[in-house]
């Protein structure tokens, strides 16, 4: 049997006019003993584009979980991840009608290990990191992985 956790988030929303015809859609989230978040739409939604927006907070929590399950897989199999990039990208499909979803996300991790014998079983790793990955557990689209390893310069 497995355990349950709760996670909260407040959300304030003032009315403001920012043009003639529209309103602002930036707001705020917090969370207990966090740093507030200021958040609004996309800049293609109207929204200000120097604020992190729903869409990238989507794509950061995938890629920020895969990492995170990533290296408890390699911690596992004895692995040493010395370092870890990925520029992951997610397509978001607009309907006539305004709905709309995400339909795929793709990571692009650039993982540098310590050890040249595990080459293959690191990127064969990133399935099973996958697999557990709560956030990437929860969508309904396609997560494709596109990894690549190499050995980490030895000083």
């Amino acid at each position: 049997m497995g355990f349950k956790h709760v996670f909260k988030a407040k959300l304030d929303w003032l009315f403001s006019k920012k043009e003639a015809a529209t309103f602002t859609k930036s707001h705020t989230i917090t969370i207990d003993g966090k740093a507030v978040l200021n958040i609004s739409a996309a800049k293609a939604f109207k929204g200000d584009p120097a604020l992190y927006n729903p869409e990238d907070l989507l794509l950061s929590s995938v890629v920020s979980c895969h990492m995170m399950s990533y290296l408890y897989v390699c911690e596992q199999n004895g692995i040493d991840v010395v370092s870890y990039t990925d520029e992951a990208e997610a397509t978001l499909e607009v309907l006539a009608d305004g709905s709309g979803r995400f339909i795929a996300i793709k990571l692009n991790p650039k993982v540098r290990i310590s050890n040249k014998e595990k080459i293959a079983e690191a990127i064969s790793l990133h399935k099973k990191a996958n697999q557990l990955c709560f956030i990437a557990n929860s969508c309904n689209f396609p997560i494709v992985h596109v990894p690549t390893c190499e050995i980490a310069a030895t000083n």
